[in-house]
């Protein structure tokens, strides 16, 4: 599997960097404070229209201490009820990836190739990652995951709820044994995740420049392509 699509299974498909990020003020977690990151989560949820940032994604392969880094540019958008993201990688090549309707394409520009990833009746695992980040409720993020409370923590100048997540699916846990997020749980968007895999490799993901319910124009993020296309069942 190419880089671009592992650090994308990892993002969306196994059940989004650190020099970025400003980080200071760990705070001890008070009794209740977990209860009440997922009520404001829960509360946000209900006003999320759509995000637009920055991202940088670091994949760290232990086999042979690696670490590859692409940066672009990401969006989340509710249409109904769902959830539609799509995402520019701009460096080192440009890679397209869009999720709507419960697939997720990946288009390659450089070889002209789209590869189709269905879900193959996990589509709610896949959403549940998905609004991990973005725009998802506490509420079902604990359906979801074994919650630990690690305090809040401030990340270039916004105060997070530092959550660690294991998967409650035993057939998640064989791609991800746990997740940390730096959360903002006032706009329910994540400003960081570090997710770690059971062969030691762990991908980095940081937000930022995070432009919140200011309508996003998905032009640049269109998939346009003639290519021989390739299915893949998850």
């Amino acid at each position: 599997m190419t880089t671009f699509r592992r650090i994308v299974a990892s993002l969306f498909l196994s059940s989004v960097v650190s020099g970025l990020a400003t980080v200071s003020g760990v705070a001890q977690p008070k009794p209740g404070h977990l209860d009440e990151v997922l009520r404001q989560m829960d509360a946000a949820s209900l006003k999320f229209q759509s995000a637009e940032a920055d991202f940088q994604w670091d994949l760290y392969e232990k086999v042979v201490q690696q670490t590859t880094t692409q940066k672009g540019t990401i969006y989340f958008k509710k249409e109904g009820v769902k959830t539609v993201m799509g995402a520019k990688v701009a460096s080192p090549s440009i890679k397209v990836l869009e999720y709507r309707n419960g697939i997720l394409t990946l288009f390659d520009p450089g070889t002209d190739h789209e590869t189709i990833i269905t879900p193959k009746g996990n589509q709610a695992q896949m959403e549940s990652f998905l609004t991990l980040g973005f725009g998802g409720s506490g509420r079902e993020m604990a359906k979801a995951w074994a919650i630990s409370d690690l305090g809040d923590e401030m990340l270039n100048g916004v105060q997070t709820a530092k959550l660690d997540l294991v998967p409650k699916d035993p057939s998640v846990r064989n791609n991800c044994t746990h997740m940390t997020i730096w959360v903002d749980p006032v706009r329910g968007i994540t400003l960081k995740q570090s997710f770690y895999m059971p062969s030691d490799d762990y991908r980095t993901a940081v937000y930022a420049n995070i432009r919140y319910n200011q309508g996003v124009d998905t032009k640049p993020y269109q998939i346009k392509t003639d290519s021989k296309t390739t299915t893949d069942s998850h």
